[in-house]
């Protein structure tokens, strides 16, 4: 049956072979937060690897490799077009053409990576069913190396989007696979992962060609073998890591759930602030020290570091006694030419509103912050607001005398791996001993955004060993400790607060920590050409 599927797949020509491509990559979302259902890509992934098989040319290839990366993304990033609704008489006409263009050209990193895998030529019907397995295994693992390489191109290239990399089919706390397999990102980080992951889940293919060939049943059954090996060793990680507090500080994270909508009217600005207030000092314990709200709580324009007085009565208002009140909040500066310029920013208060830190947002969302190329797109930013968002000096970490350093991420700069802390980038700050993770989610809605959006700040954690705490407007606030588990949270849509203690971060850096992206990229760059030098050499030899 296995052969029969296989052969059929690969004698699918033109556009039914396009079609199914979609389908497989618009099926594959099912293995990714919320749904999270990990096995399924043993069920898109060899079907995948046997149209490409029947592709006579890269060309043809790489329209496959298209075809499957358009209904992966167009599934992956559906959720954009929330933001588009919240002002639906202005941008809801652009959601769907603006979410598929988004998709259409980013399909184009897999289809990069399926003319690539064309490098070695598909087995060959004259083949040897043993000769067949080498072949197919081999293209397996260039195609799994290619994959990987355009993840981490897909972070760098214009203003970078690595949303759901495949590493994310882990991130989730429910299954009892997911934060075990996360583990071996501390080395290899969350593309190291993807390479594993890509691999596994293409390796079955190998039995399309010959089902009944022993060794291509003992190369099939590589894939549950890593699997059970690197789970086995991350399960045998966690046992042995238990979760330690920071003595004497508790923080109060803050939820309030206002829908976005209701976030943009003006007259609404100042109950929703009082909101806010009400939430941060009801019924809070007295050994709470520090109050957290999420990205852009302050209504916007509400300058923290020109309005001294609003900022004294707000601070003293939330801020418990010898902690501080951290916050998302707008911050307007006069620029050159006395031109305003506004960042999109966090502020760390006293309770005497004095000002201990603060954080520009480096990495701006295009459309949303910013409109590139706005010379020659007459459309405003969907958020609104006043011009363009400015962008920051570059990643930092604040210390305070109440607080232990901590990497300040605002919004989706959590999903670009080895970019959370500032020892790697040049930066001259301490090295942060924990995470903050300010976003504002309600613009997406009850949608699959947030929750892959939290999946992501996991994969962060575990990666650097470092404590996360997330702070959403409407949800997912929560605290992981320094190995992805699951400290508290407060779910999609729920109003309320966690009052939670801030976990330790393990007592070594990891060594993706210290090196970053360096080693998955590597492990990548030699499984990859040494798959090609392989196949190069066996293809010399036949001839």
């Amino acid at each position: 049956m296995i052969a029969v599927l296989a052969t059929k797949l690969g004698a699918l020509r033109g556009g039914r072979r396009l079609a199914t491509a979609f389908l497989l990559g618009f099926a594959t979302i099912l293995a990714f937060p919320p749904f999270s259902i990990a096995p399924f890509i043993w069920l898109t992934f060899p079907p995948l690897i046997w149209l490409l098989d029947g592709c006579k040319t890269r060309g043809r290839a790489a329209t496959v490799g298209w075809a499957f990366g358009f209904g992966h993304f167009a599934t992956s990033f559906y959720w954009i077009t929330e933001a588009f609704y919240v002002d639906a008489d202005t941008f809801g006409v652009f959601a769907i053409p603006a979410v598929a263009l988004l998709s259409a050209g980013l399909a184009g990193y897999i289809a990069v990576a399926a003319a690539v895998t064309h490098f070695i030529a598909p087995p060959h019907e004259d083949d040897m069913p043993d000769e067949r397995v080498v072949t197919m295994t081999l293209r397996i693992i260039l195609f799994a190396a290619a994959w990987t390489h355009v993840e981490w191109l897909r972070a760098w290239i214009g203003t970078g989007f690595p949303w759901n990399p495949m590493a994310t089919v882990w991130s989730e706390t429910r299954t009892p696979y997911g934060v075990p397999m996360l583990q071996v990102t501390t080395l290899i980080g969350t593309y190291g992962l993807s390479l594993i992951t890509v691999f596994v889940a293409s390796l079955p293919a190998v039995l399309g060609y010959a089902p009944r060939l022993r060794r291509a049943w003992v190369t099939a059954a590589v894939a549950p073998l890593l699997i059970v090996l690197i789970g086995g060793a991350g399960a045998l990680r966690l046992a042995q890591t238990k979760t330690e507090f920071v003595p004497d500080i508790k923080l109060r994270l803050v939820q309030a759930a206002i829908p976005q909508a209701e976030r943009a009217r003006q007259n609404l600005w100042e109950s929703q602030l009082q909101d806010y207030v009400r939430l941060s000092v009801a019924d809070r314990p007295a050994d709470i020290t520090h109050v957290i709200w999420g990205e852009a709580a302050l209504p916007p324009l509400f300058f923290v570091n020109v309005d001294e007085n609003n900022r004294k009565r707000l601070a003293e208002a939330v801020a418990p006694p010898k902690g501080l009140f951290i916050t998302g909040a707008d911050r307007g500066v006069r620029g050159p030419k006395g031109e305003l310029e506004i960042y999109n920013s966090s502020y760390a208060l006293t309770p005497e509103g004095d000002i201990v830190g603060f954080y520009d947002k480096t990495h701006l969302v295009p459309f949303g912050e910013y409109v590139p190329l706005r010379w020659l797109i007459p459309f405003d930013k969907i958020t609104g607001g006043v011009g363009d968002f400015m962008r920051g000096a570059g990643r930092t970490a604040i210390q305070t005398a109440s607080l232990p350093a901590f990497s300040p991420q605002i919004c989706y700069e959590i999903i670009f791996s080895g970019e959370v802390t500032p020892s790697r980038l040049g930066n001259d700050s301490m090295p942060p001993r924990w995470i903050l993770n300010l976003t504002n989610d309600s613009w997406f809605g009850m949608s699959t955004g947030p929750r892959q959006h939290y999946a992501a700040a996991r994969l962060r954690a575990v990666e650097e060993g470092l404590p996360l705490v997330r702070v959403a407007n409407s949800g997912i606030s929560a605290v992981i400790d320094g190995v992805g588990r699951t400290v508290n949270e407060l779910g999609l849509g729920q109003r309320g607060v966690l009052d939670v203690t801030l976990p330790l971060p393990p007592k070594s850096s990891t060594p993706f920590g210290l090196l970053g992206n360096l080693i998955p990229i590597l492990l990548a760059t030699l499984a990859g050409s040494g798959a090609f030098l392989v196949g190069l050499w066996i293809t010399r030899s036949r001839r």
